[in-house]
């Protein structure tokens, strides 16, 4: 596997994937080595071989434009070595370096490579070597500039990835088409692998900590309704307009208050058009957060908000729904293909996005019927599930089964 993050180490949902993904696939009999770009621990990766390609402190992550295509030639990341800075594309040009003398010596079944950041590894790995590649699809360029032009070298990247490829995997239906649509892959080359949530908000202990949150806590206690958001802070993620909606919403039931947990370019416009509309009152900026205080915001939160202009699936609606949050989605989400049990609406439609607020806040028997139903939708798919449809699609690729 050839991968950009894993947890702790992580900046978005491709880590958490990735790791439940290999974990599930460990269960069943796969032996993993798992190539990262920087070097780390990973106490909860022991079950796979985890080889860095590059002696980077993995704190570099957080701020390396892996998801900032504008900063793909700048030298932000420093090296080990004093007063030495490198490019996110000298990264992948060590990362290709590694893995080629990774398979002078290693004849793996098959690659499996997650995203553009990987694409060219794994196109070495078929082109020089004739393994069989899978190119996992999480998010293409497309939805990460919100269905903009975007970085003609990353289209060309993920255009020759997906292009070599054996086989493509895509975590939704939407992803499907848009490959097939933007690039011109036949739908036949692409199989459609939802993610899950991950195990460790299945299986791992939690109780909600009011103390992080006291202010919250007060206020729900006087009545307001507590809607959030969660993601990077990017024009992909839609923010503006709901910040826009909330205006709308909160014009109406000043009970209402707005959180969002995250960081990004973005977040300046955000705070400012917060205050243009008069709004910052109801408003709160978290920054970025993980763990334990990420649950509790999920465990605060009465309605969470998806309002991505293009969201190829969409873990955190899983987690807010593993919290017991009523959730409303963009139409334009992968994970609302597998929630019904969801408000929807297009990404630009503002008026109903507030107008779907103000209906739930204002009715506590849809909020208790939505939030009950959906319970019974979140966990359809597991990720046992997601490695045994992998390793389908490995088994045909290397032509042979398993024991």
């Amino acid at each position: 596997m050839l991968g950009w993050e894993l947890p702790p180490h992580n900046s978005g949902g491709l880590g958490v994937a990735c790791l439940n993904m290999a974990r599930a696939l460990s269960k069943e009999g796969a032996q993993i080595d798992f190539v990262l770009p920087y070097k780390a621990n990973h106490p909860e990766a022991k079950f796979m071989h985890i080889l860095p390609a590059t002696d980077l402190d993995p704190i570099y992550r957080y701020g390396n434009g892996s998801y900032e295509s504008l900063r793909l030639f700048e030298e932000i990341i420093p090296t080990f070595k004093e007063n030495e800075m490198i490019s996110i594309r000298e990264i992948q040009k060590k990362y290709c370096d590694f893995v080629e003398k990774y398979l002078m010596e290693h004849k793996p079944d098959l690659v499996h490579a997650h995203d553009w950041l990987t694409y060219e590894a794994g196109i070495l790995a078929k082109k020089e070597y004739q393994i069989p590649l899978i190119a996992h699809v999480h998010a293409t360029e497309f939805d990460r500039s919100g269905m903009h032009t975007g970085n003609p070298l990353i289209h060309e990247i993920e255009y020759e990835g997906l292009m070599m490829a054996d086989k493509i995997i895509a975590v939704s239906e939407i992803t499907k088409r848009l490959i097939h649509e933007k690039y011109q892959i036949p739908l036949s080359k692409i199989d459609v692998i939802y993610n899950s949530l991950d195990e460790n908000y299945e299986k791992n202990e939690y109780q909600f900590y009011d103390a992080n949150y006291r202010y919250l806590q007060k206020l729900k206690e006087t009545g307001h309704i507590i809607v959030s958001t969660v993601g990077r802070f990017t024009i992909q993620k839609g923010l503006p307009n709901l910040v826009r909606a909330a205006a709308l919403a909160i014009s109406k039931n000043p009970q209402l208050i707005f959180i969002f947990a995250g960081d990004g370019e973005d977040r300046n416009e955000l705070i400012e058009l917060a205050a243009d509309l008069g709004i910052s009152k109801n408003v709160i900026f978290t920054g970025f957060i993980r763990g334990k205080r990420l649950r509790d915001i999920y465990s605060i939160t009465d309605i969470f908000v998806m309002s991505s202009i293009s969201e190829p699936f969409g873990l955190t609606a899983l987690e807010a729904a593993h919290h017991g949050d009523v959730l409303i989605l963009t139409k334009q989400s992968g994970v609302s293909e597998i929630i019904w049990s969801a408000m929807k609406y297009d990404f630009w439609d503002q008026k109903k996005l507030a107008d779907e607020i103000l209906a739930i806040s204002k009715n506590p028997a849809l909020m208790e019927s939505l939030k009950e139903n959906v319970k019974t939708e979140y966990r359809k798919i597991s990720w046992d599930q997601v490695a045994k449809k992998c390793l389908k699609i490995y088994n045909k690729l290397t032509k042979h089964k398993r024991n």
